[in-house]
């Protein structure tokens, strides 16, 4: 393919390794409120879901939930995220590719800003995407509402961006902008609309730049 004009990425799961974590905190507390639910259940069902949108999901599948739940796992999923945030392995180097190459790239997620802050702040990303990271809860609308990309994208063509996602909310966003997607899939899963890859290591030679590294 001809590279990119604009490389969009989400950030969970993507950029940083949060998912883990998150679906962990989310488990534990919905068991707490009446409904059974394992990590890998968890994930398949939520991930790339905002917590109202969780929120409302478990209510309808039996959890008894307060009002303030999703402050709640705010709070604790902050704490968390403060002390220990992963980098997805090559995420830098993909990063210092498309700058040699001189193209552009942004954020685009569900999660919240100060979510963001935090989880890229703590890597030193926020610099490298030069103002360019964009919630969809700012905008008041989530994935796969394809509103957040189209946001991102500005005046570039739609056809000419692409964006690297790892939820099947993020994979119908994008196709919903008219945007090519690359999901980030390493243990496989459900990416019907994109094209999967593995390793961080292999997506600049999937988006035109060269061979990538063997690494």
């Amino acid at each position: 393919m001809l590279p990119p004009e604009l490389v969009i990425f989400d950030c969970d799961g993507v950029l940083v390794d949060t998912e883990v974590i998150a679906n962990t905190l989310m488990a534990d507390s919905l068991r707490e409120h009446g409904l059974d639910i394992g990590l890998e259940e968890c994930m398949k069902l939520f991930v790339g879901a905002t917590l109202a949108g969780v929120k409302v999901k478990a209510e309808q599948m039996g959890a008894s939930l307060p009002d303030d739940w999703v402050a709640q796992i705010y709070e604790v999923e902050y704490a968390v995220l403060r002390k220990n945030c992963p980098l997805i392995d090559g995420v830098t180097d993909v990063l210092d590719a498309l700058d040699a190459a001189r193209i552009p790239y942004c954020v685009a997620s569900n999660g919240r800003m100060d979510k963001m802050e935090i989880t890229l702040g703590q890597h030193g990303l926020i610099p490298r995407f030069n103002g360019r990271i964009y919630s969809a809860q700012a905008l008041n609308t989530a994935k796969p509402a394809p509103d957040v990309f189209w946001h991102a994208a500005g005046d570039v063509s739609h056809d000419r961006c692409v964006v690297i996602e790892d939820s099947p909310s993020g994979i119908r966003a994008a196709a919903a902008a008219g945007m090519r997607c690359f999901a980030y899939a390493p243990q496989g899963g459900d990416v019907k609309g994109a094209t999967r890859f593995a390793r961080m290591a292999d997506l600049p030679a999937l988006l035109g730049l060269g061979s990538g590294t063997t690494a």
